[in-house]
């Protein structure tokens, strides 16, 4: 019997790449009297480049686009800056989410969340999508100490909803540090399919989060 759920947060609830290129058209705009020299197209797409999907910290990103493009009177840090305290405006859902978090509360099933990322940053995120309330426990690679796919934040997050893996199933959007890494502990799991990795050997796949409580219906009707 499937007591609890598992998600990652970038790529499975929160559609990152369209977040960030909303972000950093809104920063080129909102800094424009320091950035005015760099054409707006090619100042989106080199961040984006760097950025490399969320796992190159911002700080590094920075220093290279204020190398590359000559930028000289606005710091790093205060890009930086800038990228921490607006980006949270910018959070958008995939689809169905809140529906399929409310479907999942229903039915008793309780909600966990697990996401590599800076601490405060992460948790503004999780609040700008309106969803901390639906969750039982989530734990912040920062302030754990620990990340994925290490086993250990998975068997935490597990302890906290104290529920068996063998109870849970979790859902995520990378390969390794999703589905691989809570496959080692014993849990099922579910990939949220993204463009940019194919053949992912987990349970289930899910183009849209509304296919998720099904799936959990599907698992606790056979028998056992």
């Amino acid at each position: 019997m499937l007591k609890a759920v598992v998600f990652d947060l970038d790529g499975t609830l929160l559609n990152r790449d369209e977040s960030l290129k909303i972000f950093i058209e809104q920063q080129y705009k909102r800094l424009s009297e320091w950035l005015l020299h760099i054409p707006k197209d090619k100042y989106i797409k080199r961040f984006i480049e760097l950025d490399n999907r969320g796992y190159v910290w911002k700080d590094k990103v920075y220093k290279q686009l204020i190398n590359e493009f000559g930028i000289e009177e606005i710091t790093w840090e205060e890009l930086l800056q800038d990228y921490l305290s607006y980006f949270k405006e910018n959070c958008v859902p995939f689809s169905n989410l809140i529906s399929m978090l409310e479907e999942l509360k229903r039915n008793n099933i309780q909600i966990g969340m697990i996401t590599n990322g800076k601490g405060q940053f992460q948790m503004d995120n999780i609040k700008a999508l309106d969803i901390n309330k639906y969750t039982d426990t989530i734990l912040i690679s920062e302030w754990e100490g620990i990340k994925k796919p290490d086993p250990k934040i998975f068997k935490a997050a597990l302890e906290k909803l104290d529920v068996s893996a063998k109870e849970s199933i979790f859902v995520g959007d990378h390969p390794e540090k999703d589905v691989k890494a809570a496959q080692s502990i014993g849990m099922k799991t579910i990939w949220k399919k993204g463009d940019q990795w194919g053949n992912v050997k987990a349970d289930f796949i899910v183009d849209d989060l509304e296919e998720i409580p099904q799936i959990i219906n599907q698992l606790n009707s056979e028998p056992y």
